[in-house]
């Protein structure tokens, strides 16, 4: 993720800076209005922070003008001034989101996250195909050989979650930490035997089985010749 940091105080950039950089960001900085307001306009940032006090255009004045061209850039604001007007002059702006001076890079870093979780699109599910199975995670959906398979939410989570781990063992535990995690009852106890035969049913002839390793779990393996 890139980042702009806009502020004058060039030891606090350069340290902010460090400690943006040690958390995985890249950084580029501008030590004034003009400088902030030009690099954001031309370039494709992921996100801003902006010093409210910069010297030839003020924080504020830049992201104004900046918001009529890129409007759903991701903008933290950055301050010594801690009234209620001036938090409120800064979201009006088109401030995301707002933190004053001093503060500790750990509530920076997590607001930016935080942010960069909401702005960012959704990476879009990828379809995946073992022997003859076809699974379309994006739209909840298996089929064999093009036939779709009919799934409860249960089935879907536990042929999801083997899918990941192909040729790994899955454990009790982790097929009931799945089923709680996605709404689902929980609680394990003999449900999985049940859920599990279910499942290499409406698998047959696609090409994956799921075998049983005694005392450990499940594997899905694709072709397999080892039977359970």
């Amino acid at each position: 993720m890139n980042i702009l940091l806009a502020e004058d105080d060039a030891i606090l950039a350069d340290g902010l800076s460090a400690q943006l950089r040690g958390a995985g960001f890249e950084v580029e900085h501008a030590p004034n209005g003009p400088v902030a307001e030009y690099l954001l306009i031309k370039q494709p940032y992921d996100l801003a922070i902006l010093d409210i006090g910069l010297p030839m255009m003020d924080g504020l004045t830049v992201l104004q003008h900046v918001r009529s061209v890129r409007p759903g850039l991701p903008v933290v604001v950055l301050t010594a001034l801690d009234s209620l007007d001036s938090r409120v002059a800064g979201l009006n702006a088109g401030a995301d989101d707002y933190i004053t001076k001093p503060f500790d890079f750990p509530e920076l870093e997590a607001r930016i996250r935080a942010l960069l979780r909401r702005t960012q699109p959704p990476t879009a599910a990828p379809e995946l195909d073992i022997g003859r199975l076809k699974m379309e995670r994006g739209m909840l959906r298996a089929s064999v050989a093009g036939e779709a398979i009919d799934l409860s939410p249960r089935e879907w989570t536990l042929l999801d979650l083997l899918v990941t781990h192909r040729n790994k063992v899955v454990t009790k535990d982790q097929i009931g930490q799945a089923w709680s995690s996605d709404g689902s009852e929980q609680g394990v106890g003999n449900s999985t035997e049940v859920y599990i035969h279910r499942l290499r049913r409406k698998l047959e002839n696609s090409g994956v089985m799921i075998r049983t390793v005694r005392g450990l779990g499940y594997l899905l393996e694709a072709d397999g010749t080892m039977s359970s």
